[in-house]
């Protein structure tokens, strides 16, 4: 596509939002009405009020192409505060935009092949996928162009307009799982089998019901094995399934979890296989391997016989040993073993913020570079397809960028949505806190402990995915001495990867102020006790569990007086008292 010609059904969906917007703002339109509708389109409303409102823009499986990254740097600077947002789900929000300016920027991006169309709402959004898919040692597939031939499937799909809930689908080339299907409503991850004939068959495992939320569900598997020519029927009938079942009364309890807590797993899977044989006979079905998978090709990048593979995934220890800036970040941020003779590098996104001029710094690289990039669900770029030639000139790029940080994806490169600054929902800074805890991760010596991840949420519902990192949090209004104050949970031991996802366990409660001196505590005693190549898991085990822990941490949740400490009593990035200020949630309309 020309990134200056607009696709007919991109064109159809800014005309048809100018029209609404217009009878919106001429009062023609009930609200309620129209915030379905912008939903359904990637608007959504920020806790300010007004016309701010934040745009949620896809990038498929995380991926991005120099003109959009090109782009993003233009939306920053036009529409937005000078930059972007990566979250968690590898789209890019950008916060602040004027609601009478949404058609212009919904132009502009359609301009280069993107679109904003359900990436919120009750819709089937982002479809992801394992950022190094393609580029990885340890693949079985390469799950691009099966994520691509998903989400061009479902994409403006009758079927996904009005869903009683959201649907997330996620793909991992391999077990590791760095794509984190493990807790989707649909998640697939390639695996084999062995045909009568003895041979190795390459297929999916399809997992269905994961979702974090305020209750978390572990995926479960709906057969061993899934054939190439049934996967996206097997999605499309998980989908159907969940369009005639979800809970339409109750969106607390609408997503596909609660459909298999109300109908059992068993009558789940009877139906989505029932209605998948049935499907592979409809008119109206393409069948077979999907286009997009014919034209690319599915194979893995292979295994390089002279390199070792970097190892990969939630745990995986990381030394940095080596002096001097190139090699510190050579050892943490360069992914090696695939056999085409490639390697990938990560780009570090700062709590997940991209300024116009990394965007546009970033599109010089994969210009320069001839290699692509996509977003990782840390909140990183994963730059892809160099040559080890490329490696120290990239650095040097990144440096320029302050984007070549050698602590990216380690224990204090902190995932955090954007809580309390923007979303109504949340009741906590969690972005400050993140802020804060990298910071005294860094004074205390401490940033590049590796086989650690921290997520923190500003609310329980889990959009910084708290309940999977071996450190979590999520906000919490507290009182103490007659006054609201900013408190966390605190939750340890969360893991996803190899066919399975454990939910963090609750430690102790927090004050706002007290959760950096917590993580310093932990992380500390795991560095200095760990056995070679423990995790963080096991660690806990042998250190008497997480209960144990938690009673260590209870003396940090102590509030003093509002007099002895008035820091106590104002939030992160906040000037003002603490107010817990919960507006109406847009994540359930």
């Amino acid at each position: 596509m020309s990134e200056f010609t607009i696709d007919a059904d991109a064109a159809a969906d800014i005309a048809k939002f100018e029209v609404q917007l217009a009878r919106y703002l001429e009062g023609d339109l009930a609200d309620d009405v129209f915030r379905v509708f912008r939903l359904n389109n990637g608007i959504y409303g920020q806790r300010q009020g007004g016309h701010n409102q934040m745009i949620r823009i896809k990038a498929p499986y995380g991926t991005i192409t120099a003109a959009q990254l090109d782009r993003m740097g233009d939306l920053a600077v036009e529409y937005s505060r000078g930059w972007g947002h990566l979250t968690t789900r590898q789209a890019i929000q950008f916060h602040y935009v004027q609601l009478e300016r949404v058609p212009d920027l919904l132009r502009d991006i359609a301009m280069v092949g993107l679109t904003s169309r359900e990436a919120c709402g009750d819709t089937v959004r982002n479809v992801q996928g394992c950022h190094l898919a393609g580029a990885c040692p340890s693949e079985i597939l390469d799950i691009t162009p099966w994520a691509e031939a998903t989400f061009k499937h479902f994409l403006r799909n009758p079927l996904g307009q009005r869903l009683p809930r959201k649907f997330k689908i996620n793909f991992s080339g391999c077990a590791t799982d760095c794509g984190q299907a493990m807790f989707n409503d649909v998640g697939i991850i390639a695996v084999t089998r062995k045909t009568d004939a003895g041979e190795l068959e390459a297929g999916f495992r399809v997992f269905i019901a994961g979702g974090l939320g305020a209750n978390p569900h572990a995926a479960l598997a709906l057969e061993p094995f899934t054939a190439k020519e049934d996967l996206l029927p097997t999605i499309e009938s998980v989908l159907r399934v969940f369009e005639q079942t979800g809970n339409r009364d109750n969106k607390l309890r609408a997503r596909m979890k609660w459909v298999v807590d109300n109908l059992g797993f068993e009558e789940v899977q009877r139906r989505v296989l029932t209605i998948r044989k049935f499907l592979l006979g409809s008119s109206t079905w393409p069948g077979g391997i999907p286009m997009e998978v014919l034209e690319a090709g599915d194979a893995p990048a292979g295994r390089a016989d002279l390199v070792d593979a970097t190892a990969m995934g939630q745990g995986t220890p990381v030394v940095l040993r080596r002096p001097g800036a190139f090699e510190r970040w050579e050892d943490s941020n360069v992914i090696r073993g695939a056999a085409k003779g490639t390697v990938s590098a990560i780009a570090h996104a700062r709590l997940g913020d991209v300024t116009a001029e990394q965007f546009r710094g970033l599109a010089a690289i994969v210009r320069e570079f001839g290699i692509d990039v996509r977003v990782t669900n840390r909140q990183n770029f994963a730059l892809r397809n160099l040559s080890e030639e490329q490696i120290p000139l990239v650095f040097d790029r990144l440096t320029a960028l302050d984007m070549a940080s050698p602590s990216a994806e380690l224990v204090s490169d902190v995932v955090a949505c954007p809580g309390a600054d923007t979303c109504n929902l949340a009741v906590t800074q969690s972005r400050g806190l993140a802020d804060a805890i990298e910071k005294e991760l860094h004074a205390e010596g401490l940033a590049e402990v590796g086989g650690l991840r921290i997520n923190i949420s500003g609310c329980p519902n889990s959009c910084g995915q708290h309940h999977v990192a071996d450190i979590g949090f999520h906000g919490a209004e507290r009182r103490a001495h007659g006054k609201s104050a900013p408190g966390y949970t605190m939750l340890l031991g969360g893991f996803v990867g190899e066919e399975r996802v454990e939910f963090g366990e609750r430690a102790t409660r927090l004050p706002a102020k007290a959760a950096p001196q917590a993580v310093v505590q932990v992380v500390r005693q795991f560095n200095d006790e760990r056995l070679a190549g423990e995790s963080f898991r096991g660690w806990i085990d042998r250190s008497g569990g997480i209960t144990t822990l938690g009673a260590e941490l209870k003396k940090l949740d102590h509030f003093p007086t509002p007099e002895e400490g008035p820091d106590f009593y104002v939030d992160y990035d906040e000037t003002g008292p603490y107010a817990a200020e919960v507006g109406e949630s847009e994540c359930a309309v």
